[in-house]
């Protein structure tokens, strides 16, 4: 598979409902990766794909999706191609671990969550639920998300600090209201922390995918 990834697997045989888990900017695999224990009691298959772009933020260097380009316009070819990958990646992740294919969750931080936001409002079909956490919603996305029927049946949680400093509090709920004039069934909760995800998000995180996936039946 083309993209490093870690994984955290449930005990026994699947197949499993599944989290793909998107990091932020200057991150990796593993950032996600110590909370799949705590959600939902471990009852997930978490795959946490590591973004190609390399970011030098001193000794260790971290990962992203797309190069950013602070305060301008977003790049809508590079995040596309980004976009492209990271969709080939799922497509081969679902035929080579126990994913329940029913019951797919993206989610991401940050970065990662503006990636979790451009798979879901194209292809909203192909999701059970969508979560994204200190990030915000592509305002060019509003054009892009035509399937209003399947945006309508996708449980949306978008959790932030209120005391984030690198997505401001606003840019959160104008998301939401975005997200809302599309359709989308949105659960949003504030914490106070900063660009970070806390406990209580963990908590409410895990309530979310619980009641939304993992103990729902679509009869």
């Amino acid at each position: 598979m083309k993209l490093v990834h870690a994984i955290y697997e449930p005990a026994g045989d699947g197949p499993f409902p599944t989290i793909f888990a998107m990091h932020g900017w200057g991150l990796s695999a593993f950032d996600l990766h110590g909370i799949a224990p705590f959600i939902a009691g471990g009852r997930f298959l978490v795959i946490c794909p590591q973004g190609p772009h390399e970011v030098e933020i001193g000794a260790i260097n971290g990962y992203g999706w797309y190069e950013m380009n602070p305060g301008g316009k977003p790049n809508e070819e590079k995040i596309d191609a980004a976009v492209d990958e990271l969709r080939a990646f799922i497509n081969e992740a679902c035929g080579r671990y126990p994913v329940d294919r029913s019951k797919i969750v993206l989610a991401g931080f940050s970065q990662g969550g503006m990636m979790a936001y451009n798979l879901a409002m194209r292809w909203p079909d192909k999701f059970a639920a969508l979560v994204g956490i200190g990030t915000a919603f592509p305002e060019f996305l509003a054009e892009r998300a035509t399937n209003r029927e399947a945006i309508a049946k996708l449980p949306t949680l978008v959790q932030h600090g209120r005391a984030d400093d690198a997505i401001a509090m606003p840019r959160a709920r104008k998301s939401v209201e975005m997200l809302r004039e599309l359709g989308a069934p949105v659960t949003f909760c504030e914490y106070d922390c900063r660009h970070e995800i806390c406990a209580d998000g963990v908590r409410d995180l895990s309530a979310f995918l619980a009641e939304k996936v993992a103990d729902h039946s679509a009869t």
